[in-house]
């Protein structure tokens, strides 16, 4: 192990103007309390109502999950540091910040490989539906996501903590990544950047490719559906690929084409850190009749019963 000189990092974070910060700030905050607020209402609605029952919404209550703790590893350094004078953090945070933000996010990636795999089977197969989408598959490809996305984190980690760190310790980021961290390493690492990029960035494009040849495939197999059951899938599936291109496309243009374009790589890195946790919630229950009747009948029934 080789940071013996360094036992914190300094996080540049979005910007040095100070206006800016403080506008940033309120703008950050409001998001976050947006991003808490509506995917713990979804989680909630998901958890209380007969929804749970039907794998769609087990997976949806996960993804929400997953973008409160994703964002909660960043949002709340990045929202504070925005008014504090020196931000640092210390070796082990930065290396904990790491692992949570690439455990939750990995997490994340196979969880809506998950629920492609459901819309497959309840659109292509359903007859079988039941069957392969049973509660024990559920279970067993939600702790398949979690251990896939451990193994990730773990190697990310085990990379940067095996870097020697001398230097500078100034962190071109707004949180601990691969990318930033390679950079301060008193090493070459370009070999390292490379097979990060075939790893992590492959995989972001190899998965994204596949989640959209799966849509392309469900959306060709309703031609033969009744208009009304068209309507509702497209409804369903549309929901699922604007989060997947939300999502993905920032992650892919972070890992997969230049490790060195930082500069772009923050604001890419705010679209599935910040802007995509928060529109989910809005995704999925603007354009989804079952969830807003859910939550109709979990919180306005409540309200009811407050009032007698």
């Amino acid at each position: 192990m080789g940071h013996e000189n360094i036992t914190e990092f300094i996080l540049l974070g979005l910007f040095s103007d100070e206006a800016a910060k403080v506008a940033c700030f309120v703008l950050f905050s409001l998001c976050y309390i947006t991003i808490l607020s509506g995917n713990l209402l979804i989680l909630l609605t998901i958890r209380v109502s007969r929804l749970s029952e039907q794998p769609m919404y087990f997976f949806l209550s996960y993804l929400s999950l997953m973008d409160v703790c994703f964002t909660s590893t960043v949002a709340p350094k990045l929202i504070t540091d925005l008014l504090a004078q020196q931000n640092a953090i210390s070796y082990n945070g930065c290396m904990s910040q790491m692992f949570y933000a690439h455990f939750f996010g990995a997490t994340e990636i196979f969880i809506l490989v998950a629920m492609a795999y459901d819309r497959y089977a309840a659109i292509c197969r359903p007859l079988h539906y039941m069957v392969i989408m049973s509660r024990q598959v559920c279970y067993v490809l939600v702790m398949a996501s979690i251990i896939g996305a451990f193994i990730h984190s773990f190697m990310q980690v085990l990379i940067i903590i095996e870097l020697p760190f001398c230097g500078p310790n100034q962190i071109d980021h707004y949180f601990c990544d691969v990318f930033p961290l390679l950079k301060l390493a008193c090493m070459d690492t370009s070999l390292l950047v490379i097979a990060i990029i075939s790893t992590t960035g492959v995989l972001s494009i190899l998965t994204f490719v596949t989640l959209v040849i799966s849509y392309i495939i469900i959306l060709s197999t309703l031609r033969t559906h009744s208009s009304e059951g068209r309507r509702k899938a497209l409804s369903t599936c549309g929901s699922h690929i604007t989060v997947v291109f939300m999502f993905f496309l920032p992650l892919i243009f972070t890992y997969a084409p230049t490790a060195y374009s930082v500069s772009n790589d923050k604001i890419f890195a705010l679209f599935y850190t910040m802007i995509a946790p928060m529109f989910n919630p809005l995704i999925y229950t603007l354009r989804n009749e079952d969830m807003k009747n859910a939550m109709r009948r979990v919180w306005c029934r409540e309200k009811l019963f407050e009032g007698k």
